[in-house]
Formats: structure tokens, C-alpha cells, sequence
């Protein structure tokens, strides 16, 4: 089926090109789900769906245009040239528009990443995972109800086909758990949870351990205190401490960079974050959540560091953002098949540091561990932060009672500055970080 597919995508660009496109490209994603979920032993959610999108982008001079559809019906295809050439006709010129002149050649149908999993789990294993999680939760002392615990499997399925002569096709497969528990009674209830996502099953994280810490969590959360207000140092757990990463993220993005509308503009070939701190984002990881042979316009997907020794090095850069600034494009093009590709990482992460987490906050005589954080207030422009953040007081350099309702502020500028970094990292999520630790804060509770 594959291959039939792949056939008919590049079938459909070839007939874009004979109708009128100087170019051409058409992406296809299709994915199947599987879910399951419990709540205090009963059944909640039990699904099964698949999706199919296609998406053709024609290219007329200057001018460009996407049309998508769910079907992939060879019968509909010269309806859907027409709408986009149509399209494309009427909206106005565009100079950075256009593919990328980096892109792959040739056909490219080998998945070297070690991105699927050939086991399917069915709905049974599915519930039995989500039962076995939530079990364990519910048996820690002091969790009084469950908030819900479900298991996943999906796979997706990409395919893409240019008319400079490119056609791929690469899958990836994810297998989750999740369990969420509730602690104390009434006004003194306490949520918290645990989670794991993995290529392969068996990398996944035991559900009854999952469980475990999930239980444990919301329960030493119970009889929080409310922090004063006053300037401390704040160390962040791996889990939230990621978080900056996205912030980073948004702000060296190409698109944001030549809109000038990002704080770090101007910062290239800066030090923007002490000297022994690096940031990678890596494609090629094997078995990596975000892993990719190729972008979302045909380009081969490479390492690429953007800090190195706290200095920044690269813009996140999609073919048209690259233009648009003057530079070669870096293979970060993100894309769906309704919208246009768009910058954005793959498996993204702060190298570790060289410290453990307990040697990070024992010199804090009084201080913040940040297990949560909620809402968010972020200027662009300037950097500025704020965001509302629960967790556990340090005293002494230790983690002792709970805390809650407070909000951390600052400016990320400083924030990146005096980032220091502990050696536990751990890829779980795609976006991955350490302990970390930031005395450039302001907290504003009681």
C-alpha cells in the first residue's frame, strides 16, 4: 500500500505541473490511534481512529497556494489542481516563496532511525496498562481518588513528493501511559501525575511505577503553604524545566527573527547563557520522539547545535525565513497538509550539566522547587516573564513542605544568564531538560 501510495502522490504533482504549476509539492500523513482510559477501575475511554490528510502546494512565478483534503481519490485530483492553481493566481506575490534548493533527490523509502514499532497492542493490553497504572497510584496511603489513567498506541505514516524529484516516506509509532490521582479531601485535595511516551513498548516505563509516582506526588503536595513575596533562588524539575526550551524556541525561530519581533534579534554570536551550557536539536536520534529523515520540504535531516558554550549559533530556519534573511536554510521546516511549512525543532535539549540535583540547591538556605507551573505571560519582544507555578520549598538545600499560589517573574535574558544546570538529564519528552536552577527571579505570594 505504501508504495501504491506514493505512486499516486507523485502522480498528483506531476499533474500539477502539466497543468500549470512551475512547481509543486504534496504532502500525505496518515495516522492511526488507539486509546484507552480508566477512572476508579471503570472503562472511560476505549477508541480506535484513522485519519488521512493530503495537501498540495503549487508555486505559479512569485505566488503560492495549499489546498488539503482527506481522500486520496486519483478521480478528485484535477479538481484539486485547479482549486489551487486558482488559488495561487489570485494572492500576491510572495519573494521568498518557493522550494528549497537543498532538498533531496531520488527516492527515499528507507527508515534508518529505528522509528516503529512492529508491535500493535490491542484494546485489552491497552486497559490492562491503564488498570495496572491507576492500581498503583490508588494503593499509595493518602491518594483518596483517581483522576483518570490511560494507556495510547499510535502510529503515523508520512509521505512526501516534490517535483524537483523527490519522493519519501518514513513512519513513526508511540506507545504512552499516563496516570493522574488525587490526594486529601474537600479543599485540601491535591492533584499530581506521571507519564512516559516511547517509540518502542519496550522502553515504556512500567505503568505500576508510573503509578507509584503519581501517587506519591499528589500526596506530598497535601497542606501547602503560600511563599512570600520576595526575591529566591528557584530550581526547576526536569519536567517544567524544559519549558525554557519552548521559550527559546519561539525566539530564535526564523519567522519571528526576520519579523523582528523577538527579543533576541539582535544576539547572534552572543553569550546568552553561561559559558558551560550547549543546546542541541537532533533529528537523527535513533528510537527519538521527534525524530525525522527528512523536514517538511524534502530536506535531510541533520544535527544542529543553537548554543554552544552559552553563545547562540543558529536560528531555527525553514527555506522561506531563510531567504527572508539572507541565509541557507538549516532543515527545521515543520509542516501539516493544510498550512505552510514553518520552523520548529525535533528532538531538542540542554547538554547536561555536571553537578547533581542535590548538589544544586545544597548551598539554598531558603528556595523554590518548581514541580508545576500554569498560565503564561511572555513578551516577545522583551523577554519579559511570568507564570503562575506551584511546588515544594527548599530549606537548607533540602525539599521540604508544599507550596502553592504563587508566580515567578523575570526577564529571560537574565533567566538564561544564570541557568545552572545539573547532570540528570533524561530523554522523555522530545523537549528535554535537567535540574536546573535560576537565581534570577522575583516571587510573588503572600
Amino acid at each position: 500500500m505504501s508504495e501504491q501510495t506514493l505512486e499516486k502522490i507523485s502522480d498528483l504533482v506531476s499533474r500539477a505541473r502539466k497543468a500549470g504549476a512551475d512547481a509543486a509539492d504534496a504532502v500525505f500523513i496518515s495516522g492511526t490511534a488507539l486509546g484507552a482510559g480508566v477512572r476508579n477501575g471503570v472503562t472511560e475511554e476505549l477508541e480506535r481512529s484513522e485519519t488521512t490528510d493530503l495537501g498540495l502546494r503549487v508555486f505559479t512565478g512569485q505566488k503560492t497556494a495549499i489546498v488539503s483534503t482527506t481522500t486520496l481519490d486519483p478521480a478528485r485530483f484535477d479538481g484539486l489542481i485547479t482549486q489551487a492553481l486558482a488559488m495561487a493566481r489570485m494572492l500576491p506575490d510572495d519573494q521568498y516563496t518557493g522550494l528549497s534548493p537543498q532538498a533531496l533527490t531520488g527516492t527515499f523509502t528507507q527508515n534508518t532511525l529505528d522509528l516503529t514499532d512492529t508491535a500493535e497492542p490491542d484494546a485489552n493490553a491497552l486497559l490492562a496498562r491503564a488498570r495496572a497504572g491507576e492500581e498503583a497510584a490508588l494503593a499509595v496511603a493518602g491518594v483518596t481518588n483517581s483522576a483518570g489513567s490511560s494507556a495510547s498506541f499510535g502510529r503515523t505514516d508520512v509521505m512526501l513528493v516534490t517535483s524537483e524529484g523527490f519522493a519519501g516516506r518514513y513512519a513513526r509509532t508511540r506507545h504512552s501511559t499516563s496516570v493522574c490521582v488525587l490526594a486529601g479531601k474537600e479543599s485540601g485535595m491535591q492533584r499530581d501525575y506521571d507519564h512516559h511516551s516511547t517509540v518502542y513498548l519496550a522502553d515504556l516505563d512500567d505503568a505500576a511505577t508510573l503509578g507509584r509516582n503519581a501517587g506519591h506526588n499528589a500526596v506530598a503536595r497535601l497542606n501547602p503553604i503560600r511563599p512570600r513575596t520576595g526575591k529566591y533562588p528557584v530550581v526547576f524539575h526536569p519536567r517544567i524545566a524544559s519549558s525554557f526550551l519552548g521559550h527559546l524556541v519561539g525566539a530564535i525561530s526564523g519567522s519571528a527573527i526576520a519579523r523582528g519581533t523577538s527579543f533576541l534579534k539582535d544576539k547572534m554570536g552572543q553569550q546568552i547563557f553561561a559559558a558551560d551550557i550547549t543546546i542541541t536539536d537532533d533529528p537523527t536520534r535513533p528510537r527519538g520522539l521527534r525524530s525525522r529523515p527528512f523536514d517538511g520540504e524534502a530536506v535531510q535531516g541533520k544535527p544542529l547545535t543553537l548554543v554552544e558554550n552559552g553563545v547562540l549559533q543558529n536560528w531555527l530556519l525553514d527555506t522561506r525565513s531563510a531567504r527572508h534573511l539572507g541565509l541557507t536554510g538549516n532543515g527545521r521546516a515543520a509542516r501539516g497538509a493544510s498550512g505552510q511549512p514553518a520552523p520548529a525543532p525535533s528532538n531538542l535539549a540542554f547538554q547536561p550539566g555536571s553537578v547533581t540535583p542535590e548538589a544544586l540547591m545544597a548551598d539554598i538556605k531558603e528556595g523554590i522547587f518548581v514541580t508545576e507551573m500554569m498560565g503564561s505571560s511572555l513578551n516577545g519582544l522583551t523577554g519579559d516573564y511570568s507564570r503562575g507555578a506551584s511546588g515544594f520549598m527548599i530549606r537548607n538545600g533540602q525539599i521540604a513542605e508544599a507550596a502553592e499560589e504563587f508566580t515567578l517573574a523575570g526577564n529571560l535574558l537574565e533567566i538564561f544568564a544564570s541557568m545552572i544546570l545539573a547532570d540528570d538529564l533524561q530523554f522523555r519528552f522530545g523537549t528535554d531538560a535537567p535540574t536546573l536552577r535560576v537565581d534570577a527571579l522575583s516571587l510573588a505570594g503572600a
